[in-house]
């Protein structure tokens, strides 16, 4: 009886009485507790999360706990995830389990602390363990954790933080501790706090007092920046080795943490190492080998910052100390292969300025050996070629280098190579390979010509044995989000009347996941919803992969004529005709979307070769053979007419009318035939990620100009607002074939300006494949550029980004040609005294024009570039003009 009133307590949630029952239990009565508690938790986890379920979980918790007679059993049940949210307090765990042996308290507390700290196992809980079973104290990550905010939190009537740790009877073990974990999950900077009572000043304090060792504290410290970790948690423990205010005796005998940290560690871990070191070595407490070791790490860094300050601290020590030249001068030619030419000009003026001490110190040299003197100037030298072409001959001249030595500074160009067609294979000729290709489409999605030969092998196989098809597929679908859904249940339908969900609405179909009438309904009718600047693209689609889905079920294909011959969608005519020949020789109606597809993708570039095949259509004696006939001896436009538009801070494009796509096209195509307009919006755009845009440049082969107009609008969005634009879909659409023009360059010009990274990265990936395809309109493409910067839509600092990761490629000619389009416009802006705005980001931008025109040997007057050279200053875009006017100009500056 005494486990019924148990359950009863339990499932009302009165924890007291239950704790009440519990007392008087033996342990073999608890044990047949616990299938019936086990049982109510498995209830409570698929009931509704609401009051009336959660009502009974502490009370489940608590007795669930007791009633466990192992140490793990217990644990895991305390623990457990599903009752994490509403549990017993540790009070009552504690009476609960207080009648327990202080060993398997003991194996209970070390179980409960080994746990993640994201268990959030109560600290309370654990210390009350502790003292219960006089075990020792837990130093693991969630013990740790818990001992923190308890600290921090339970000092009351504002005591501080060093008074609440003076009462800690393990006080040194459990700081220990903490610098030793490794998994904690809290924010130590919102535990260490700020003020005068934070946990800063509170452990300076202890350590000042000597209740806390001060040299295990800054070792620890030190410790723990060299272990690294996030940047909040490096900026905690500089903060407090701050506090701990080291000696000057201390500072010194760890000269080699401070180099490693100032070469390696986070940049405000390496500013506080670098800080130190540079106050050694002006109190000369540091030998010139060792500033030299510190220095050439710090110098390999990235961050400006750090290595303009160090290149100061080596100006400073060579002024007091010019016998150090020989050591130290070579490492500050380190900084010549610094990827910023203003890094590269400060080293290059401190060589210059302390070269002669080479000299004083040169002696004679012993016979067979080379004196100090000459092996730097030596090293010096060798460490010039990293220099941009312009200081180059700067530096050869200080050392007296022969200009002989220096290779040329025009660099080749380099340009990846030209993307090739490949063929597509046959489609998959057994069901298990389809299968397989079909489930990798699924997980990961695919490329034109990977689902061009799923979907045409799925019609083919369906035509020659459904009933294998299935049996090979069920496993594949076993997973979708359709499968085994109720023939009424109403979101099926709904989600593929709107989309065809790629191969998604041919499976169903196959599975008969999917009613006939939606499918009726979609071809007839089209999509359900609104359009949208993509919809002409995806209704064209989605409308063959209905038609697909439908034909399943009433009069199945026995393949697809719009399958293309090449992975850049594109369909070869004489394969087009022989496809027709089949279907003609089976009897076999073609599907109207399919066929349509197939004329768009056919290719009509070889006079020879489609006339010999609209000859073979003619002769079918079908209305698709001469249809085609008459589709590829027609001399429509194959693009239509273009006008440029502004809306807001955007520059978009409108399209005319293209009458070919219309007249005897099935409805669903004639919008791609459409005017396209950017003032007509739709409020809602289902096109969310960039699955398909790959396969809306399969629509249109050889006519990417309709694809990237119809994208435009996307690509300003990943500018102007934080969306990405798919980063895939640019260098495909700079891989498609047909005509680079007005709407492609402007994508271009959009996607270098993007706010996200791989958006920008994709924008240089097409850029780079339209030079290398010789498609390139550099000069187009600045002038969009310049456009777009003077009215505001693209931030110079993200522009000069892109064509630097650009230029790094090797192709300086290419960027250079671009950049000579877009210098002007900003160089005007900069002369018309436009402010702030003219000059942020401009000196990157003259920095990568520079670099560009020094290695590919450019030689021009650009406008405006004089005036902007001409200035008094010594800011960056003053210094990079000048070196890009000495680039453009040598004859003239010298």
């Amino acid at each position: 009886m005494s486990d019924e009133a148990l359950m009863k307590a339990v499932r009302a949630g009165r924890t007291v009485e239950a704790a009440g029952l519990l007392d008087g239990m033996t342990d073999a009565e608890r044990r047949s507790c616990l299938p019936a508690l086990k049982e109510l938790r498995k209830e409570l986890r698929s009931a509704p999360w609401n009051a009336a379920s959660r009502v009974a979980h502490p009370a489940l918790h608590a007795a669930g706990a007791a009633c466990h007679t192992g140490a793990a059993g217990a644990a895991a049940w305390i623990a457990g995830a599903d009752m994490r949210w509403s549990q017993a307090s540790p009070g009552v765990l504690l009476h609960v389990l207080g009648d327990r042996e202080s060993d398997w308290l003991a194996d209970l507390t070390h179980r409960l602390a080994a746990r993640p700290t994201t268990s959030r196992v109560p600290f309370a809980l654990l210390s009350g363990l502790v003292g219960l079973s006089g075990c020792p104290v837990p130093t693991t990550d969630a013990y740790v954790e818990g001992w923190l905010l308890h600290v921090g939190t339970s000092a009351p009537g504002g005591g501080t933080v060093a008074q609440q740790l003076r009462k800690e009877p393990r006080l040194s073990e459990m700081i220990g501790a903490f610098f030793e974990s490794a998994g904690l999950t809290i924010q130590i900077a919102w535990v260490f706090g700020d003020g005068p009572g934070s946990w800063y000043n509170a452990l300076a304090e202890l350590a000042e007092e000597g209740t806390l060792d001060r040299k295990v504290l800054v070792d620890a410290c030190v410790a723990r920046l060299l272990r690294g970790g996030v940047p909040a948690d490096q900026r905690v423990f500089v903060r407090l080795l701050s506090s701990l205010a080291p000696t000057r005796d201390e500072e010194r005998e760890r000269v080699a943490d401070w180099t490693a940290l100032a070469c390696q560690a986070l940049p405000a871990v390496a500013w506080h190492a670098q800080s130190v070191l540079a106050s050694l070595a002006l109190d000369d407490e540091l030998t010139p080998r060792q500033l030299a070791d510190m220095s050439s790490g710090v110098l390999f860094r990235t961050e400006k910052k750090l290595v303009r300050a160090q290149l100061v601290l080596l100006g400073k020590v060579l002024r007091r100390d010019p016998s150090a030249a020989d050591v130290l001068l070579p490492v500050v030619a380190e900084a010549f292969g610094h990827e910023d030419t203003e890094m590269q000009e400060r080293a290059l003026k401190l060589v210059e300025r302390h070269a002669g001490a080479l000299s004083a110190s040169d002696g004679a040299p012993s016979v067979g050996t080379l004196s100090a003197s000459d092996g730097a100037r030596s090293r010096l030298a060798e460490l010039t070629a990293d220099l941009s072409p312009g200081l180059r001959l700067r530096a050869q001249q200080v050392l007296g280098i022969e200009a002989a030595v220096s290779a040329g500074t025009v660099q080749e160009e380099v340009l990846p190579p030209v993307p090739e067609r490949e063929r597509l294979a046959a489609a998959p000729e057994s069901v298990a390979e389809l299968a397989e290709e079909v489930s990798a489409i699924l997980a990961s999605g695919g490329g034109v010509a990977a689902f061009e030969r799923a979907l045409d092998g799925l019609v083919r196989h369906a035509h020659r044995d459904r009933d294998a098809l299935v049996e090979a597929l069920g496993p594949v679908v076993a997973r979708c989000w359709w499968r085994d859904r109720e023939p009424s249940y109403p979101v099926v339908n709904r989600v593929f009347r709107e989309s065809a969900q790629g191969l998604e609405v041919v499976l169903a179909s196959l599975f008969e996941g999917v009613g006939m009438d939606t499918l009726y309904a979609a071809v007839q009718h089209g999509p359900a919803g609104g359009d949208c600047h993509h919809t002409a693209l995806s209704r064209a689609v989605d409308a063959r992969l209905w038609e697909a889905a439908h034909r399943l079920r009433t009069d199945p294909m026995p393949f697809l004529l719009a399958t293309p011959t090449w992975d850049s969608g594109l369909l070869e005519p004489d394969e087009l005709v022989e496809r027709l020949t089949e279907y003609r020789r089976l009897d076999a109606r073609p599907g109207p979307a399919d066929f349509a597809q197939a004329l768009l993708r056919v290719r009509r570039d070889d006079a020879e070769t489609v006339a010999a095949a609209a000859a073979r259509a003619r002769t079918l004696g079908s209305p698709e053979g001469y249809r085609l006939a008459q589709w590829l001896t027609s001399e429509a436009p194959l693009l239509p007419a273009v006008r440029r538009r502004t809306h807001g801070l955007r520059v978009l494009l409108e399209l005319g009318e293209l009458e070919e796509v219309q007249g005897l096209f099935p409805r669903e195509f004639r919008p791609l035939g459409r005017p396209l307009t950017v003032f007509k919006d739709r409020s809602y755009c289902r096109h969310w990620g960039a699955t398909d845009q790959q396969h809306w440049i399969a629509v249109v082969p050889g006519r990417r100009e309709l694809v990237a107009a119809r994208l435009l609008r996307d690509f300003s969005t990943a500018v102007l607002e934080d969306g990405r634009m798919g980063a895939a879909v640019l260098p495909l659409l700079a891989e498609a074939d047909g005509t680079a023009g007005e709407a492609l360059h402007l994508c271009v010009a959009y996607g270098l300006g993007a706010r996200h990274p791989e958006d920008r990265l994709a924008a240089v990936d097409a850029l780079l494949v339209l030079a290398a395809r010789g498609q390139l309109d550099a000069g187009r493409l600045g002038a969009d550029l310049g456009e777009l910067v003077r009215r505001g839509t693209l931030k110079k600092s993200r522009l000069a980004e892109s064509v630097r990761t650009a230029a790094a490629t090797g192709a300086y000619a290419t960027v250079w040609a671009v950049l000579r389009g877009l210098l002007p416009v900003v160089l005007a802006d900069l002369a018309d005294g436009a402010g702030g705005a003219a000059v942020r980001g401009l000196g990157d931008l003259l920095a990568v024009a520079a670099d560009c025109a020094e290695r590919s040997g450019a030689r021009d007057d650009l406008p405006h570039l004089a005036g902007a050279a001409g200035q008094r200053g010594s800011s960056r875009v003053v210094i990079q003009a000048r070196r890009l006017r000495t680039a453009l100009t040598p004859e003239a500056v010298a």
